[in-house]
């Protein structure tokens, strides 16, 4: 029987757990110093260590500790004094050792949190999400599946391999069970993982770009009936690369697994996949324990000791939290809470405070970059930092409007010619001839032109039809090729019609 949502947290309670794994921006890999840039010819940032050769030995990626600890102290972890890495064994088709290089029963951070808020029906809410342990590991190659409908192993002709992402420096960020979020689980997971991407994008240790890979999120879920202590079976919907599929998927598994309870039958520890057209999730492969993995500490690296006095040199060098920034601005720009919603939902608040650092209103800038710049954005199904404009061409473009020089709808012209590659504001303006008409003898010969051709309509309003005078002000900036200020245009028509300007 299909269950509704609301069926479902009348009933039970959902338990979570988040794993998610964070590439981090290093120049070379974890354990060899191949490129990591992203999207090279297959198989071309390859070496002996990273493709396993006989006799190739990892050295540690120095970096990535680094960044590994940032991460840890930004989420309130204790730094362990010693961490060694662990060879963690199952068959992996992409990873050239047939084991991955990570952290089992040491990591080098654990006992963390983070605080997150969500709206709910009764005002905001906030839930703390413990953080279990935080971990070095190596990511694995990319499979590529030819033949087939679904590019997926099953019903492929065959499958190429490309190792240049094996060896990428990963963090694993695990989370404690999280109950008590009750209905709001999918929206708790979606605002954790994203103050996760804010947080890692603050310390500039990964370009978090969930689309390409590079953060993503393992989400297992459980049921238990409200009033239990006994945990329900977990699955573990694996590699969801969307804040938005964090939550569709969470919200999908919750019913998936309270149709099998009701219905008297089994959920199975397993790991899925989730599907972003349907919203659903498939079966992937069994769920293993720990032990399945034949863990036992990595022989040919040396363990991890960090000195105590350069933990607190980072602690002291970590930017700003990033909730208490957002606070910070809202409070600093006096943004409603409904348009502070929405430069984070737009993911761009880093761009609007870059704009205002460079001398744009605040109120502005938010405009341009959430109005005609995200339209643009959508239209072109962009991300809108993919855009050539920056936050100094939208800088420039408001000091221009304000000073007189362009008008909004002659700005946004030079929005479209920026984002066209045409240049600088400046260059567009001088490619493209735009220029305000603010010669009051230009503006009034172009409103007497189009009186006289109106007739009518201009003697409604000198009659008092006041409303009629929009028809003739449209005419006078078709007229002045849409250069001339409507404000002004409307005061010098009202003038000349005789009717008042206020």
């Amino acid at each position: 029987m299909a269950l509704t949502y609301d069926d479902v947290i009348s009933k039970y309670e959902p338990v979570l757990g988040l794993e998610v794994h964070v590439e981090l921006n290093t120049e070379s890999k974890m354990f060899c110093s191949c490129s990591t840039t992203f999207g090279a010819e297959p198989n071309t940032q390859t070496c002996p260590v990273c493709l396993a050769l006989p006799g190739a030995l990892p050295v540690v990626n120095a970096t990535a500790i680094e960044s590994t600890i940032k991460i840890g102290l930004a989420l309130n972890c204790q730094i362990a004094p010693y961490s060694r890495f662990a060879r963690k064994n199952y068959f992996y088709p992409d990873m050239p050792k047939n084991f991955q290089i990570s952290q089992y029963d040491e990591p080098i951070c654990f006992d963390g949190y983070v605080d997150v808020e969500i709206e709910t029906e009764e005002g905001p809410k906030q839930f703390r999400i413990e953080i279990e342990r935080v971990h070095m590991e190596e990511d694995t190659g990319k499979s590529l599946h030819v033949g087939g409908a679904t590019g997926r192993i099953h019903g492929a002709e065959y499958s190429l391999l490309d190792y240049n992402r094996a060896g990428i420096p990963l963090v694993e960020i695990v989370t404690k069970i999280v109950p008590g979020t009750g209905k709001y689980a999918p929206e708790v997971a979606k605002a954790y993982v994203a103050e996760l991407r804010d947080i890692l994008r603050g310390l500039k240790v990964s370009d978090v770009k969930m689309e390409q890979g590079s953060l993503r999120c393992d989400a297992n879920v459980s049921l238990r009936i409200i009033g239990s202590e006994v945990l329900g079976t977990r699955s573990e919907t694996k590699n969801v690369n969307s804040l938005r599929s964090v939550e569709r998927a969470i919200r999908g598994e919750m019913i998936r697994h309270a149709e099998l309870l009701n219905d008297g039958k089994k959920v199975k520890q397993e790991t899925r996949h989730f599907q972003e057209e349907s919203g659903l999730t498939r079966s992937g492969r069994s769920k293993e324990q720990a032990e399945d993995y034949r863990y036992f500490p990595e022989p040919d690296l040396v363990p991890v000791a960090p000195d105590a006095g350069w933990i607190e040199t980072l602690r002291k060098q970590l930017p700003e939290r990033p909730s208490l920034r957002r606070k910070r601005l809202k409070e600093e720009w006096s943004v409603p809470d409904k348009e502070m919603a929405a430069m984070i939902n737009a993911d761009v608040l880093d761009i609007v405070e870059a704009t205002v650092l460079l001398g744009a209103e605040p109120t502005k800038a938010r405009t341009w970059w959430l109005g005609e710049i995200s339209r643009i954005a959508n239209e072109k199904d962009s991300a809108i930092q993919d855009l050539s404009i920056t936050p100094a061409d939208v800088a420039e473009i408001v000091a221009l409007v304000a000073a007189g020089e362009l008008t909004d709808k002659l700005a946004r012209q030079v929005v479209e010619g920026v984002i066209a590659g045409e240049g600088k504001p400046s260059e567009v303006v001088a490619k493209r001839g735009i220029k305000v008409v603010n010669d009051d003898g230009a503006l009034m010969a172009a409103i007497e032109k189009v009186c006289a051709e109106q007739a009518e309509t201009a003697d409604k309003v000198r009659n008092g039809h006041v409303p009629a005078a929009g028809a003739l002000i449209g005419a006078v900036m078709k007229e002045t090729k849409g250069q001339a200020d409507a404000a002004r245009v409307r005061e010098l028509l009202l003038g000349h019609l005789g009717q008042p300007t206020n």
